[in-house]
């Protein structure tokens, strides 16, 4: 493994970590402490992958990071074609948040089952203390799309007396809200099942 050492717009592709140093060592301006060497080879040894930052001044630092590069172009390819990947995946899971949330709120007016399992506060009457209990919450209800039903739940538990404010709710868009579609009219079948349901998971 090799080291990336970059002060402002000076840069070195170092083999060694004395050969690190030895670079650092024609920048003027650069003191180092007595401790350099041993704190860039712990950084060389150890399974951290991040950048590791060398203070030299009183707000300087000198940056550092690992790389299987044998030349300053080949880290410069390797760097471009990372970002790259990274772009591409904040694209993907930009595109997929966007596809969910879509699916929300596509309309389909008529009856959801639907499920939120939610943080709830509750007050220890032993100790008087609080803690959050998962709780699930089951209900059909008549709704224009799936996000809609999620914000008549939302209102509904708020409004409860006997949810504390202070529990916290999930995202319509995390697996914790669960719906589905019954149709324009509520299946007879369906019917025979509790309404609304509060119960801890």
């Amino acid at each position: 493994m090799n080291l990336y050492v970059r002060y402002f717009d000076r840069e070195y592709l170092a083999k060694t970590v004395d050969e690190a140093l030895e670079f650092l060592q024609t920048i003027e301006e650069i003191k180092l402490e007595s401790n350099a060497a041993s704190r860039i080879n712990t950084f060389l040894s150890s399974s951290n992958l991040y950048p590791f930052r060398l203070k030299v001044s009183f707000s300087n630092y000198v940056l550092f990071l690992k790389t299987e590069a044998d030349t300053i172009e080949q880290f410069k390819e390797e760097e471009a074609k990372r970002k790259e990947q990274k772009a591409d995946r904040v694209t993907t899971m930009a595109e997929r948040k966007k596809n969910i949330l879509d699916a929300l709120n596509e309309e389909f007016v008529g009856w959801w089952d639907t499920a939120l399992t939610f943080k709830r506060v509750i007050t220890m009457p032993d100790t008087g203390k609080c803690k959050y209990i998962d709780t699930r919450f089951h209900v059909r209800q008549r709704a224009k799309s799936a996000m809609d039903a999620y914000n008549h739940i939302i209102d509904h538990l708020l409004d409860r007396p006997d949810v504390d404010p202070r529990s916290q709710f999930p995202s319509a868009k995390s697996d914790k809200y669960e719906h589905t579609f019954l149709g324009e009219e509520l299946p007879e079948q369906a019917s025979e099942a509790p309404a609304e349901e509060l119960a801890q998971a």
